[in-house]
């Protein structure tokens, strides 16, 4: 794994930085609500406010330095193109097992005893 240089021309998502930081304040202020319900969550909500600028110069510097996170779509695509073309010429791609004695249409069961009359 090579390190990334700093490289200034690199473009910063700042649109999808600050609605996952939107979206992670609003989930944790709920959950802040219910755990600080009694006890006032002013401080807690204080504290979500500071992460912001945090989780943006962050995101800013991880940008810079040539880290770019996949989105779910993303991730998504290229399982489900390789699902839907298997190669069966493939190296790779699994054949069922040459029968054996043992898995041949089930031979292998014990006999059943024959009934007295």
């Amino acid at each position: 794994m090579t390190a990334m240089r700093w490289d200034s021309s690199r473009p910063v998502p700042w649109q999808r930085l600050i609605r996952e930081w939107l979206i992670y304040v609003a989930i944790m202020a709920a959950v802040l609500a219910v755990f600080f319900r009694d006890s006032g969550y002013v401080g807690a909500l204080a504290g979500l406010l500071v992460s912001g600028p945090l989780y943006l110069t962050f995101g800013f510097a991880m940008a810079k330095l040539g880290y770019q996170r996949k989105s779910l779509k993303e991730m998504k695509t290229p399982r489900a193109e390789k699902q839907q073309t298997p190669d069966d010429d493939s190296p790779t791609a699994r054949r069922a097992p040459a029968p054996t004695k043992r898995t041949s249409g089930g031979g292998n069961r014990p006999k059943s005893r024959q009934r007295r009359r």
